[in-house]
C-alpha cells in the first residue's frame, strides 16, 4: 500500500503545478526555482534531492534527420512546435532532464546550405543559437531542466577536428594547443554570457540549464578537463560541470578534480549484466565523493533496462539518460535515426511506442522509462490524460493526407466531410503517425473523382480521444492514387525476382519497407482506369542500375514507355547513403490499366505511386 508522505505529497504537487501535461494538456510555467546544486554526492533542486530517468534527445537542438526522400540537405533547425512536441514527450514520461548533443561546428566540405553553431574562431551563427534559445524558453515552460555539451569528440557534427583544422593542425592538438583551447574558450564564453532571445535571460543565469557538460565522449587528457572546468567555473558560478570524458568505469582524476561538479559514464555493452555491474562500481567509487549519473546507455533488451534503473534507483545514483528519443516533425509524422551501432535494429524511441518499433519493444520499454521516471522520484505515475488536437496540414491531394500529431497519442481518426460544419463520418481509424518515415500519412482510398471534400483529425491514446483538429478543405479529387509503400506484395499483381528488404535503414534514409531486385526482376500492377502517370522511389547502391516502364491495356502485351529519371543525391555523408533516384513515367492517354516496372541492377525501390482515372 502507498503511503502518502509530506514529502512525497509535496513532490506531486510541485508537479502538478508545473504540469498539466501528463497528458497532453500543456500549462505554461513560470520557469524554476532553484538552480541544480549539488551537496557531496547529491544532486539538490534547493533542499529536495533531485533525480532524474529520462532520456538524451540528440536534435532537440539541431535536427540531422531531414530525410524525406528528395531532400538533399538532412540538416536543419527545429522549431517551437517540433522542440515542444519533445519536451512535452519528456514530462508525459515523468522526465525532470534531458541531454541534447553538442554544438555543431563548420566542417572544411560543408555545403553552404547545412547551418553550423560555431562557423570559425569566435564567429558563430545567431539562427543556429535562436533555435537553443528556444530549446531553454520551453525547458522552463515545460519544467525539464537541459545538459548541454560543447563540443564533441566524433565526427558526426564537426567537433575537435574542426576546431583544429580551423588553424591548420591535427586534431590531437586540441587537447594541448595553446591558440585551440583559447579558439574553444571563445565558444564557451559566448555559449554562457549569451542573452536568450526569447526570455532576455542570460544563460548563466537560466534556471533550465542543469549543468554544462565538456563535451560528449572526449578523450581528453586530465589537465585539459581540469583547465576547461575551471575556465567554465569563472565565468557561470550557478551552474554544474560535468566531465564530458568519455568510459563506461569512472577515471580517479575526474571525481578529484576541484572544478569538476558530477561525473558520468556511457553504456553500450554486450550484456546488460556487464553496464549493471559497471555502474553499481562507478556508484560505489563516487560516493561520498561527486554525484554520478549514467549520461548514455541503450540497445540492450527491456529486462535488461528493467535491471539497469532498478539498480540506479537502488544504489543512490543520480539519474539515467537512455538513448535516445526523436520527437515529430513539423511536415508531419516523426525524425528518424536507425543506430549505426544498434546492429541494424535498435532506432530512436517515439513517444509513446508503436507497432512500428516492435522489434526493439518500443512500446514496453517506454512504459518502463515512465514508471521508473516517476519512481525514482517517489511518486507514482499518474493516468496519461487524452491527447490534444492535431494540427492538420495543407491537403493537395486526397490521397497525401499529413497533419501534425499530439504529444502522447497513439493513433489518430481521419474524418471527412462533404461541407466544412458535416457531417462527419470517419476514413480512417487507428492511422499511426509513426509507421511510414518521411511520407505522407493517410491516403484516402476512399474518396471519389470529381467530389469536393473537407477533412479533419482526432488523436487518442489510453486516456480519451481529442477534440478535433482545424478543417482542411475544400480538397478536389481530379483522380485516384494506388500507394504501394513495399510492405508486402498485396498491391502487386505479379512480381518476379524481387524479395522483401527491411535491412540497411540508414542507408536508405530511414525507409523500413523496401524490395529489391535478386535477379531479373519486375513488379506489375493493375488498377480499374486509364493510368496517368507512375511514379517509382528508388535506391540505387551502385553505378548501373535502373528502372524502365512498359504499358499494357489487357495486362498480356507490354509496350516500352518512355520515363524520365530525377536524381536527389548529395553524398554519401557520414551515414553512406544509398543513391535516391525519382523514376517517372507518363502515360499521355490510351486505355492502360497495367503498368510494369522492369529492374535493372542493385535497385530497391521504396514506394510506388500510380495516378489513375480523372484528369
Amino acid at each position: 500500500m502507498f503511503f502518502w508522505t509530506g514529502d512525497a505529497m509535496k513532490k506531486v504537487m510541485v508537479l502538478g503545478c508545473v504540469l498539466a501535461v501528463l497528458g497532453g494538456t500543456l500549462v505554461r510555467a513560470a520557469g524554476f526555482e532553484h538552480f541544480v546544486t549539488r551537496r557531496a554526492d547529491k544532486l539538490m533542486d534547493g533542499t529536495e534531492e533531485y533525480r532524474f530517468i529520462s532520456f538524451n534527445i540528440p536534435n532537440l537542438h539541431y535536427v540531422e534527420d531531414h530525410l524525406p526522400f528528395t531532400e538533399t540537405n538532412p540538416w536543419r533547425l527545429p522549431d517551437e512546435f517540433e522542440i515542444t512536441d519533445a519536451l512535452t514527450a519528456i514530462r508525459q514520461m515523468g522526465g525532470q532532464a534531458a541531454r541534447v548533443y553538442t554544438l555543431s561546428v563548420r566542417k572544411a566540405d560543408d555545403d553552404p546550405a547545412i547551418p553550423r553553431h560555431v562557423l570559425a574562431p569566435g564567429k558563430f551563427n545567431e539562427e543556429a543559437f535562436r533555435a537553443l534559445d528556444k530549446v531553454l524558453e520551453v525547458a522552463n515552460e515545460t519544467g525539464v531542466r537541459i545538459i548541454i555539451p560543447f563540443v564533441d569528440n566524433w565526427v558526426w557534427w564537426g567537433g575537435i577536428a574542426e576546431y583544429a583544422g580551423f588553424r591548420g593542425k591535427p586534431k590531437e592538438q586540441f587537447w594541448t594547443d595553446p591558440q585551440i583551447i583559447a579558439d574553444f574558450k571563445k565558444t564557451i564564453a559566448y555559449v554562457i554570457d549569451r542573452t536568450n532571445t526569447y526570455t532576455g535571460v542570460k544563460y548563466k543565469d537560466d534556471k533550465a540549464v542543469l549543468a554544462w557538460e565538456t563535451g560528449n565522449e572526449l578523450q581528453c587528457p586530465p589537465a585539459w578537463t581540469h583547465e576547461i572546468a575551471d575556465y567554465i567555473k569563472q565565468l557561470d558560478s550557478n551552474h554544474l560541470v560535468v566531465d564530458g570524458f568519455f568510459s563506461s568505469v569512472l577515471r580517479d582524476e575526474s571525481i578529484d578534480a576541484p572544478m569538476v561538479d558530477v561525473v558520468t559514464t556511457h553504456h553500450y555493452p554486450r550484456r546488460a549484466q556487464e553496464m549493471i555491474d559497471q555502474v553499481k562500481a562507478n556508484r560505489a567509487k563516487s560516493k561520498g565523493k561527486k554525484p554520478y549519473f549514467v549520461g548514455e546507455f541503450g540497445f540492450v533488451e527491456t529486462d535488461g533496462v528493467r535491471e539497469l534503473l532498478d539498480t540506479v534507483i537502488a544504489d543512490g545514483t543520480s539519474g539515467a539518460l537512455i538513448w535516445s528519443l526523436r520527437f515529430r516533425s513539423r511536415d508531419g509524422g516523426f525524425y528518424w535515426h536507425s543506430e549505426p551501432f544498434g546492429g541494424d535494429r535498435y532506432k530512436a524511441y517515439h513517444w509513446p511506442g508503436f507497432d512500428s518499433g516492435a522489434a526493439y519493444d518500443e512500446r514496453n520499454l517506454l512504459a518502463l522509462m515512465r514508471q521508473k521516471a516517476y519512481e525514482i522520484q517517489g511518486v507514482p505515475a499518474p493516468k496519461l490524460a487524452a491527447p490534444q488536437p492535431p494540427h492538420l496540414l495543407l491537403i493537395e491531394d486526397a490521397a497525401a493526407i499529413s497533419w501534425r500529431g499530439s504529444a502522447g497519442a497513439a493513433s489518430y481518426i481521419v474524418e471527412r466531410a462533404p461541407k466544412q460544419d458535416g457531417p462527419w463520418a470517419a476514413v480512417g481509424s487507428d492511422i499511426s503517425d509513426a509507421a511510414i518515415p518521411y511520407r505522407p500519412l493517410f491516403s484516402d482510398s476512399k474518396a471519389r473523382v470529381g467530389k469536393s471534400y473537407f477533412y479533419r483529425v482526432k488523436a487518442q491514446n489510453t486516456g480519451g480521444i481529442s477534440g478535433p483538429s482545424n478543417v482542411v478543405g475544400p480538397v478536389v479529387v481530379r483522380r485516384l492514387t494506388l500507394v504501394d509503400e513495399m510492405r508486402d506484395f498485396s498491391r502487386v499483381h505479379e512480381h518476379e525476382g524481387v524479395a522483401l528488404e527491411t535491412g540497411s535503414t540508414r542507408n536508405a534514409k530511414e525507409d523500413m519497407d523496401r524490395v529489391k531486385a535478386t535477379g531479373q526482376a519486375s513488379l506489375v500492377y493493375q488498377v480499374p482506369a486509364p493510368i496517368s502517370v507512375c511514379r517509382v522511389y528508388a535506391f540505387l547502391s551502385q553505378d548501373g542500375t535502373s528502372v524502365t516502364f512498359r504499358r499494357s491495356s489487357g495486362g498480356q502485351d507490354f509496350r516500352k514507355l518512355s520515363g524520365r529519371r530525377h536524381d536527389y543525391f548529395s553524398g554519401e555523408g557520414e551515414y553512406g547513403y544509398f543513391r535516391p533516384v525519382l523514376f517517372e513515367a507518363r502515360f499521355d492517354g490510351g486505355d492502360s490499366r497495367f503498368v510494369k516496372i522492369e529492374l535493372t541492377g542493385a535497385v530497391q525501390i521504396s514506394r510506388v505511386e500510380i495516378a489513375y482515372g480523372g484528369s
